[in-house]
């Protein structure tokens, strides 16, 4: 009886010892996945383009004087009757105006004691859109002919003309693909340089899109810009 019952202890024993070396054996591939899991590289890729701009947006401001508000009123609306014969002429009558709420001084109410030559004098702004910025950008090159027009045109910093580009969304699917591309040739050769190589996507992280004017020179041509962050396993 004594005899079964060492023996039964023996197996137990065994039994014990088996399971726990597989355990270990188990727990050491674990830790090893898990370190080799933790082997990665955080790259950087960036796409640039030069687009032109579509959309132009060329503000006309001009004013105009008088010593009625009744006056002042019939010199605006000549001024903005010369103006907008001037982009007919110019091939811009197809083009969208937008007109602002003109900004009339009551010169007396600040000038009291003074003569004045006219009480009131006043500004407005015209505001012409159009796809076609190579005729903006001509018709702009001109606008100094409205003066021989009497047209009172008046400098506006405020309101500069603008240029900008509407077609973002249908560039960005090819510019992240680039990013992207860019990125995994850079832990490439991380990968090479260091006896590894460039495994699965452990995360990646879109940048925003950047725009901006190539130079001060070239409103009409416009610099894209997007940088993506990226981490790729490494493997032996």
């Amino acid at each position: 009886m004594e005899q079964r019952h060492s023996a039964w202890t023996v197996v137990a024993a065994v039994i014990l010892a088996l399971g726990l070396s597989g355990g270990c054996w188990i727990l050491g591939k674990a830790v090893v996945g898990f370190k080799a899991l933790d082997r990665y590289v955080t790259v950087k890729g960036l796409a640039e383009r030069e687009v032109p701009a579509d959309l132009a947006m060329w503000p006309v401001s001009y004013g105009a004087g008088g010593d009625s508000l009744e006056n002042v009123d019939a010199a605006l609306k000549r001024s903005r009757a010369e103006i907008v014969a001037f982009l007919k002429e110019h091939d811009l009558g197809e083009a969208e105006i937008l007109d602002t709420v003109p900004r009339i001084q009551d010169n007396q109410a600040h000038n009291p004691n003074r003569a004045l030559a006219e009480r009131y004098s006043a500004t407005a702004i015209l505001t012409v859109r159009s796809k076609d910025i190579t005729t903006v950008k001509k018709a702009m090159s001109l606008a100094g002919d409205l003066v021989s027009r009497g047209v009172l045109l008046v400098q506006n910093w405020e309101y500069q003309p603008t240029f900008a580009f509407t077609g973002l969304n249908d560039i960005k699917p090819d510019m992240i693909a680039e990013a992207t591309r860019n990125a995994r040739a850079a832990a490439r050769q991380f990968a090479e340089d260091s006896g590894s190589r460039v495994g699965t996507i452990r995360r990646a992280t879109q940048g925003y899109f950047s725009l901006q004017d190539r130079d001060r020179y070239t409103p009409e041509i416009k610099k894209v810009r997007v940088v993506t962050s990226v981490d790729y396993f490494l493997e032996d």
